[in-house]
C-alpha cells in the first residue's frame, strides 16, 4: 500500500505554529534590539516575496515596488490617523473618512485597505506598462516610482510633504510581521502550483511558446504584478506603523534596490530564496553598521551590496537557495 502524502497545507500549520512558538521565546529571551532587526527582516522579507512573484516566475523585471509599498503605508497610516491630530500636522485636505477621535480604522482593515489601494495602483500602471518588455519595463515601472514620491512631496496637505508624518499608531510587532509572512508565502505558493502559475512560468521561459499554446500574456503578468502589489502594500503598512514615521525618500529608489538585490542574492524563483536574501542582507546591515558609523565610511553598506551582487551575479547567478540548471 502507498503511504497517504501529507497535504502541504498541513504543513504550513504545523511550521506556522513552530515559528510562533519560537517568536514567543525571542520575545522573551531576545534584546529590542535584535528583535527590531528581526521584525524588519520580516516586513523585507514580505516584500521580497511579493516581488519574487513577479520577478521570478513571472520573468518581469519591475522596479516599482518600493512605490506599492509607499502607497500602502500612506494609506494606512492614514487611516488609523487621529482626527485630532489634523491642526497640529497640518493635514487640512485630510478627509473625516480617514480617521477620527472614535472612528479610526483597526489597524487591520487599514492594512488590506493599504494593500487593496496598491493593487488598485497596480491595475492602473500595469495595464499600459506590462505592454513593455525588458529593460523597457524596468524603466517605465522605475517612473511610476517618481511619480509616487513626487506626489508624496507636493501633497503636503495629507502627506505634510517632505516632513513626513509622525506619530504614526504602533502596531506593528512581531507576530503581526510573520503572520502576513506565511499568508504571503502561502498565497504565493498557492498562485504557483495551480494553472496559473504554470501559465507566469511558461510566460517566463518564452513568451512566444506560451502564446501560441494559447496564453494570453497580459493576462498571468497583470495577476502576478496585482498580487504582487498588495502584499508589497502591507508590507509598507507594516513597516509605517513599525517605524512609526514615514517620509517620501524613504521610498526612492534605494529601497527599490535593496528589495532587488535580496531578491537576486537569495534566488529568484525558488520559495525560500527571498526570505533568505532578506534576513542575510538586513543581518548584514546591522553587523556593518557600526564599522560604518566608527570609521565615517558613510555609504560602506551600499558599496558591500554592490560587491556582493557583482561577485554573486559571477559565481551563482541562481543566487543562494537557486539551483544550476543543466544544460
Amino acid at each position: 500500500m502507498k503511504k497517504k502524502k501529507v497535504p502541504t497545507e498541513i504543513w504550513f500549520i504545523v511550521g506556522g505554529l513552530l515559528l510562533f512558538l519560537a517568536l514567543f521565546g525571542a520575545t522573551r529571551l531576545l534584546n529590542r534590539y535584535i528583535l527590531h532587526i528581526v521584525i524588519l527582516i520580516g516586513i523585507y522579507s514580505i516584500a521580497t516575496v511579493s516581488l519574487n512573484l513577479t520577478n521570478g516566475y513571472t520573468g518581469l523585471f519591475s522596479l516599482g515596488h518600493a512605490a506599492f509599498m509607499a502607497v500602502g503605508a500612506y494609506t494606512s497610516t492614514l487611516l488609523t490617523f487621529p482626527l485630532t491630530l489634523r491642526k497640529a500636522y497640518e493635514l487640512p485636505l485630510l478627509p473625516s473618512l480617514l480617521g477620527g477621535p472614535e472612528a479610526a480604522w483597526p489597524f487591520l482593515p487599514a492594512l488590506i485597505a493599504g494593500g487593496l489601494m496598491a493593487s488598485f495602483c497596480a491595475i492602473l500602471i500595469g495595464a499600459p506598462v506590462l505592454r513593455l518588455r525588458g529593460h523597457y519595463l524596468s524603466v517605465a515601472s522605475l517612473g511610476f516610482m517618481v511619480i509616487v514620491v513626487t506626489l508624496a512631496k507636493t501633497l503636503r496637505g495629507i502627506t505634510r510633504g517632505s516632513m513626513g508624518i509622525n506619530a504614526i499608531p504602533s502596531y506593528t510587532n512581531i507576530y503581526w510581521t510573520y503572520l502576513w509572512l506565511l499568508v504571503t508565502i502561502y498565497v504565493v505558493w498557492r498562485v504557483v502550483n495551480s494553472r496559473f502559475g504554470r501559465a507566469m512560468i511558461a510566460i517566463r521561459e518564452d513568451e512566444v511558446a506560451a502564446q501560441v499554446l494559447g496564453i494570453y500574456p497580459m493576462k498571468y503578468k497583470l495577476l502576478s504584478f496585482v498580487i504582487g502589489a498588495f502584499f508589497a502594500g502591507v508590507a509598507g503598512g507594516l513597516y509605517a506603523h513599525f517605524t512609526k514615521a514615514i517620509r517620501p525618500f524613504e521610498f526612492s529608489f534605494f529601497l527599490t534596490f535593496q528589495i532587488v538585490v535580496m531578491l537576486i542574492i537569495g534566488g529568484m524563483g525558488t520559495m525560500s530564496g527571498p526570505v533568505v536574501g532578506a534576513a542575510s542582507l538586513i543581518a548584514l546591515r546591522y553587523a556593518l553598521k557600526p564599522v560604518e558609523e566608527h570609521f565615517k565610511l558613510y555609504g560602506f553598506i551600499e558599496l558591500v551590496y554592490a560587491i556582493l551582487l557583482i561577485v554573486i551575479m559571477l559565481w551563482k547567478p541562481e543566487g543562494i537557495m537557486g539551483k544550476r540548471l543543466k544544460r
